[in-house]
């Protein structure tokens, strides 16, 4: 089994990256791990996810989740970003961890957000810049940054219209409703939810299965690919080794 483990640069006080990375027979896994702080996002945080995601390229499928059982992603981290206080320093941060969301929802192959903690605030926004959202049954998640009198800034907005549609994203976010994981699933929000006790395995077993060599194609079909590139996209996976190596194995099956 081939694995590795990215060693970050960038620490924090306790001498311990914020963002980790591992990659494991091509599943490159991102860990926010930021327990003081509930995994918040604050501005190293940032760095060290433009880092990590540098060093994901490659990978057949990517995971994002984040460290305990607590929170996915709590927000941005309330105490380091109260030191923006101009409209320029705002407008910044919103263009900078919005460059990350886009680089989430624009990874080559699928992307997973794995929901081991409540997702709020702008941990909701990172949530639906993945693909596919699964989730531990005891969490929360929701777009609730109208209780500071402001508004999702990292293109989590458009997503969620893009998800439950307009109306039900306007409600949603504009009243800052907090969802319970069996809710967030029924309107599309979730797209699979698991006991506590099988989650991790879970995530893990959907990680796996989607880091083949035909996912990323199939992504980008679904993103809006031409029927001649759809044809192509199938075509090259079509004579690649890979295939004919589980065709062999499935016509010689029973022999």
């Amino acid at each position: 089994m081939l694995f590795s483990k990215f060693q970050n640069s960038n620490i924090n006080s306790e001498n311990k990256p914020m963002v980790d990375l591992e990659v494991e027979d091509g599943l490159a896994i991102v860990t926010i791990d930021r327990p003081h702080a509930r995994n918040a996002i604050a501005p190293e945080t940032m760095d060290q996810l433009e880092k990590v995601l540098d060093a994901a390229a490659g990978a057949r499928a990517l995971v994002i989740r984040g460290a305990g059982d607590k929170a996915f992603v709590s927000g941005g981290d309330l105490k380091e970003l109260a030191k923006l206080r101009t409209h320029e320093e705002a407008a910044d941060m919103a263009r900078r961890m919005r460059a990350i969301c886009d680089r989430i929802a624009e990874f080559p192959a699928p992307v997973v957000a794995a929901l081991n903690g409540h997702a709020l605030g702008g941990g909701a926004e990172v949530a639906v810049a993945a693909d596919i959202r699964i989730a531990a049954s005891d969490i929360r998640i929701g777009f609730n940054q109208s209780s500071l009198a402001i508004m999702p800034a990292w293109g989590g907005a458009e997503r969620l219209a893009a998800l439950v549609g307009r109306g039900r994203g306007l409600m949603l976010a504009g009243a800052g409703t907090i969802l319970r994981a069996e809710e967030a699933e029924r309107i599309g929000l979730v797209d699979r939810v698991l006991p506590r006790e099988a989650f991790d395995e879970g995530w893990r077993a959907l990680g796996r299965s989607l880091a083949n060599g035909s996912s990323a194609s199939i992504k980008r079909v679904m993103n809006g690919a031409t029927p001649a590139e759809a044809v192509d996209a199938f075509a090259r996976l079509w004579v690649a080794d890979a295939h004919w190596e589980a065709a062999e194995k499935v016509m010689n099956r029973g022999r």
